[in-house]
């Protein structure tokens, strides 16, 4: 075990400086390696590329061929993601200026404004298991007290919305191609300048290629690796959060560092996917210290003791993880539509039990998450 895997090792809460006790142990992995970062690149977008126009080839002999082509395609499309990802974060490139023009044409490779998704994602790092700062960059989560004092049409909508067809059948078209194009009028005009720029050049480019294919080949081509890989990526978030024994608290009792040790899961793929998923499995140390490019997040794992004991999650887990709804505040647990009907029944307090709050664990104190 390295230096840092020792500093790591000490308990818990335990003192000292100002800063917090992590970012010193995970400093040596958040050094980006240039030639690293250029291969990931060039074994994510290329392929990319690649298997697109041998789709668009492939039409002309079999759709289902081009249908099967469709799937290790979206699977290097997803890879681009999290290439686009680090890059928000400043993670995958030495260089501050690289990573954000850099991310800039990935993002238009995934469809998103690298500015605005960098704000957005950014809120969701500071603000993830914060029960008081729900909906910015996360799957919006009611408390089984929220739901049921709610109306029947606020329900119902909800109830649509947690539908496994609505979450990963729409809502991929709608989390890459819709609400990436849409800003608010209050947003600050460099997030307005980026939504508006990346929805021009999307425009010209959209449309230079469908003059040169075709708006049918194109569609063909592109819609089922879109949707396939934006399935996958909804998915992959939804679980990274959303599992039975995960964290949420009021803001007052809010830690950062217990948001990314007890609410960020550990879910462990087979390789041939976490290579595909660029190891966003790894979400407990990505939500600890975001700098760590993503082909270093296992070796941080591995060779640092405070990361071993966290949630894990298998592949079977993070399907079996859909079914959760709620969030039970008396239980800390996410909980199904039938258990909170249950425990109503059964008349079961769903606030947190007196001193509950105050007994948890602490990994650090701190409201605002570090850089």
């Amino acid at each position: 075990m390295n230096e840092g895997a020792s500093a790591l090792a000490t308990p818990i809460g335990h003192p000292r400086s100002g800063r917090p006790f992590w970012r010193e142990a995970l400093a040596p992995y958040a050094q980006p390696h240039l030639g690293r970062s250029v291969l990931d690149i060039a074994t994510s977008v290329l392929p990319y590329l690649a298997l697109s126009v041998l789709m668009y080839l492939a039409l002309d002999v079999s759709y289902l061929l081009v249908l099967a082509t469709a799937v290790p395609a979206a699977g290097f499309l997803m890879r681009t993601y999290i290439l686009f990802h680090d890059c928000t974060h400043g993670s995958l490139l030495p260089s501050k200026r690289a990573n954000a023009w850099v991310g800039r044409v990935l993002g238009l490779v995934v469809f998103s404004p690298f500015e605005s998704w960098r704000h957005s994602h950014a809120v969701h790092h500071a603000s993830a298991g914060d029960l008081d700062r729900r909906g910015v960059g996360d799957v919006p989560t009611m408390t089984v007290a929220e739901y049921h004092s709610s109306s029947w049409e606020k329900r119902v909508g909800y109830r649509l919305f947690r539908n496994p067809l609505v979450m990963f059948g729409i809502g991929p078209t709608y989390a890459m191609v819709v609400q990436p194009r849409l800003v608010s009028r209050s947003a600050r005009p460099r997030i307005r300048r980026s939504v508006i720029v990346t929805n021009i050049a999307l425009v010209l480019l959209v449309g230079a290629l469908c003059w040169l294919i075709g708006w049918r080949q194109y569609l063909l081509v592109q819609a089922p690796t879109a949707l396939l890989a934006g399935a996958v990526g909804v998915w992959l978030f939804y679980v990274q959060h959303q599992f039975e024994d995960t964290y949420w608290q009021s803001n007052e009792g809010w830690s950062y560092a217990d948001a990314a040790l007890r609410g960020s899961s550990y879910l462990k793929l087979p390789k041939v996917l976490q290579f595909f998923t660029g190891n966003i499995g790894l979400h407990h140390v990505h939500h600890l210290s975001a700098r760590i490019p993503n082909y270093r997040l296992q070796r941080a794992h591995d060779e640092n003791a405070i990361f071993h004991k966290v949630p894990t999650l298998t592949l079977w887990d993070g399907l079996r993880a859909v079914r959760l709804k709620l969030w039970d505040e008396g239980r800390e647990r996410l909980v199904t539509f039938a258990e909170a009907r249950q425990g109503s029944a059964d008349g079961a307090d769903s606030r947190p039990a007196p001193g509950r709050e105050a007994d948890a664990p602490t990994w650090a104190r701190e409201s605002e998450a570090p850089s």
